[in-house]
């Protein structure tokens, strides 16, 4: 119902007017002042960056991201060397080195080199996975921001409907004591009093209602961005960015993030498989021994130092339940990595034409509201109240009016909260400036 025209049925009664003046005039220092205060309450922009900064998913990717990396620059680099040192053919009656030609106390060292370009190749599949990870982090950024939106969206309506309420209940309030007044004049009977007082009940119903979805959404908040989910919101609508006008699904969703990290597993498989065609070829070590005798010859010369070369290498032979499987499992598991990524395109295809759909007919219907619904809403209140006025219409009706102009304004705040968490799933999946604007 419209409130100056209230006000006006109101100042018939001169009793009551007198009451209402300073009831009109604390209704609107109340609103200035929630209107000076609108700077310093949490708006959806603080949210996001509250939300952003204290996230620990998105540093767990990210530093899941920079092991990799460091373990990269590991992968590539041979195994470390091994030193030998000990004492060959030593006689065990008398432990003595010089007593025996053949003892010797050697030093050496021994290499391994693995197989093929197994180095390189496992040095790649760390960096995929790297990037796999950082791309975890932008998607895990992405979704934290959309959940927060639309968080925030919700909650935005909640304290909304909870303001458009009280202010209708007050107005109601002081019509259940109009009718009270006319009732004890004889004017009314009975009923219109129970009914003005049932509908002020139910008034009070919904405010409960409101409030305990305010208190669920505020700690739904709480957990991106702790303690400021209970501060007051600003009541200024919430702005998303611009949605892309012209969007083309099979080259936009690819390089969603989500999508580049499957696309960066699938080649991490791949360098698996890689690695295991690398088994067959022969791995190889090299050994190099010093040999050091003690002693003499027996013509009294010094006994010569030996020095041992070896070169080892694996013989791949029997290939069949081992590199052939290995190689074999691995196949598959590229498959798997990419049904994984095809069902995650597929999905966030369907949920693309899905929201966009959605926001398309909410549009339709804020429009409707905005040119029809309302101002046919409102001039229903102001009919039925001059009707009542006049003594053509009875209570149930004008109340009628005014519930229906009530219900009619809270849709409308619904719908464009809806579609503006419509918009907000959209720009997770076209991709958000949020990193450039923040």
């Amino acid at each position: 119902m419209c409130q100056s025209s209230l006000k006006n049925f109101i100042k018939i009664h001169a009793g009551w007017a007198r009451l209402m003046r300073p009831l009109a005039n604390s209704l609107i220092c109340i609103m200035l002042l929630l209107g000076s205060n609108n700077s310093y309450a949490l708006n959806l922009k603080q949210a996001e960056q509250l939300a952003v900064q204290s996230d620990p998913a998105i540093e767990s990717f990210r530093a899941t991201s920079r092991s990799f990396d460091d373990e990269s620059i590991a992968d590539n680099t041979l195994p470390d060397p091994k030193l030998r040192f000990g004492a060959v053919n030593v006689p065990v009656d008398s432990f003595d080195l010089e007593q025996e030609q053949m003892t010797q106390v050697k030093l050496g060292i021994q290499q391994n080199f693995p197989r093929g370009d197994v180095l390189s190749i496992k040095q790649k599949q760390s960096q995929y996975l790297s990037r796999a990870s950082l791309s975890m982090a932008d998607d895990a950024q992405l979704k934290i921001v959309r959940d927060v939106r639309e968080t925030y969206l919700n909650l935005y309506y909640e304290v909304s409907a909870y303001q458009i309420i009280r202010e209708t209940r007050k107005l109601f309030s002081e019509l259940v004591k109009i009718t009270e007044s006319n009732y004890a004049a004889g004017r009314v009977n009975q009923q219109d009093v129970v009914l003005a007082g049932l509908e002020l009940s139910r008034l009070d119903d919904r405010s409960t209602k409101i409030k305990t979805r305010e208190e669920e959404y505020r700690s739904n908040l709480a957990q991106w961005i702790g303690d400021a989910a209970w501060n007051n919101i600003s009541m200024e609508f919430p702005v998303l960015p611009v949605l892309p006008e012209q969007v083309d699904l099979n080259q936009l969703i690819p390089q969603h993030p989500l999508i580049r990290a499957e696309s960066a597993k699938v080649n991490a498989s791949k360098q698996m498989t890689e690695m295991a065609r690398q088994d067959y070829k022969p791995g190889w070590s090299l050994l190099v021994d010093y040999g050091f005798r003690s002693g003499n010859n027996p013509d009294g010369t010094e006994r010569s130092d030996f020095a041992t070369a070896i070169v080892s290498l694996d013989v791949p032979l029997f290939t069949g339940n081992r590199q052939d499987k290995t190689v074999s499992s691995n196949e598959q598991k590229i498959s798997a990595a990419r049904y994984v990524k095809d069902d995650k395109l597929r999905k966030l295809k369907q949920l693309y034409e899905k929201n966009k759909h959605l926001w398309q007919r909410l549009g339709e219907r804020e429009q409707l509201y905005k040119n029809s619904l309302l101002t046919a809403a409102t001039n229903n209140s102001k009919a039925s109240l001059k009707a009542y006025q006049s003594g053509v219409s009875e209570f149930n009706t004008l109340m009628r009016a005014q519930i229906t102009e009530l219900d009619v304004r809270l849709e409308d705040m619904r719908i464009r909260v809806d579609r503006s968490a419509a918009q907000a799933r959209l720009l997770y999946i076209t991709g958000d400036s949020y990193n450039e604007n923040k």
